[in-house]
């Protein structure tokens, strides 16, 4: 009788002997049973305990983290690896986040992308640059910022944006560069997001930073105008930002003439195009010329009798 109580209690030892592997680091589960004690056929309850170990793995098999990946130390599936950066299979690691890359393999952590550069999405192996009109300014990116209307980045990777210059505008975000304002335009101060047109009496070439005043004898009424005209003639232009004035009837105006000219008074009178001697002028000649000749009628004679002895006076001191 006693074998025959002896066979059921050996197989429930071996029952209980039975364990569950684990494959994270869990608390370990504890397995409690009851064997009747052989001896005296009296129940006597025995806890056994199975404590989780790497025992359960074939780590002959563990893999570098791929890039884009770093080790995960919180999983038996790494941690049982040998070598940090290992796990039993690729799947095992963790995915960079976005902003960091990895472009090594068997990596315990993954970078932060550098100035000017992001990447946007997880297990990334590399950053990619800020493209032309963006910039970041950050490390661990994972986007970068357009530049605002007035603001230019030509360069990739940039980690700031620059004013438009002078002269140059920008109405968008994300310029790579600035315009030159059109003929007419001009953008008086940096970081312009447009253009203003040049006043009347001022002009600018396209090539032109500023609006230039128009030169001496020529005109402009208009806004935004490429060029100045010239005042035209029998007009005059005192101010080139007024209409040309017609000239007075008793007054000279060629072409670019800035104020009417005049013929000088009381000797001279204007006749068609030219100035012509008045007729006070022409009798003061008449009287003048008159005068000349009574005074060389009068004087003659004791002009020339006056010469005459002096070179008589002369031939004689040189033969004798």
């Amino acid at each position: 009788m006693e074998g025959r109580g002896l066979l059921p209690a050996i197989c429930a030892a071996c029952f209980i002997g039975m364990v569950v592997s684990q494959t994270t680091l869990a608390p370990a589960v504890m397995n409690t049973t009851f064997m009747e004690n052989v001896t005296d056929l009296t129940v006597t309850p025995v806890i056994l305990t199975t404590s989780p170990g790497c025992f359960a793995f074939n780590t002959s098999t563990c893999e570098p983290c791929a890039p884009g990946s770093q080790y995960d130390n919180n999983t038996l599936l790494c941690a049982c690896c040998a070598d940090p950066g290992l796990c039993l299979f690729p799947g095992a690691c963790l995915p960079c986040n976005r902003g960091f890359y990895q472009p090594l393999a068997g990596q315990q952590q993954c970078l932060p992308c550098n100035l000017g550069f992001y990447t946007n999405f997880t297990g990334s192996p590399l950053c990619n640059p800020c493209p032309t009109g963006s910039f970041n300014n950050i490390t661990g990116g994972d986007s970068c910022t357009s530049c605002p209307a007035g603001f230019f980045s030509s360069q990739h990777s940039s980690t700031s944006c620059s004013p438009c210059a002078q002269g140059s505008f920008c109405n968008s975000s994300g310029c790579s560069q600035c315009q030159m304002c059109p003929g007419g335009t001009e953008a008086l101060q940096s970081a312009a997001r447009g253009c203003t047109l040049c006043r009347p009496g001022m002009h600018k070439l396209p090539h032109q930073t500023m609006c230039q005043i128009c030169g001496s004898g020529f005109y402009q009424v208009n806004w935004g105008r490429e060029n100045c005209d010239l005042c035209p003639e029998n007009h005059y232009c005192p101010s080139p930002d007024v209409n040309p004035i017609k000239c007075p009837s008793d007054a000279f105006c060629p072409e670019g003439s800035l104020s009417p000219g005049y013929c000088m008074e009381t000797f001279f009178r204007k006749e068609g195009d030219t100035c012509e001697l008045s007729p006070v002028t022409l009798a003061l000649l008449v009287i003048g010329g008159g005068v000349a000749v009574l005074f060389i009628n009068f004087n003659g004679p004791y002009v020339t009798r006056d010469i005459d002895r002096a070179l008589s006076h002369s031939y004689h001191e040189l033969h004798y």
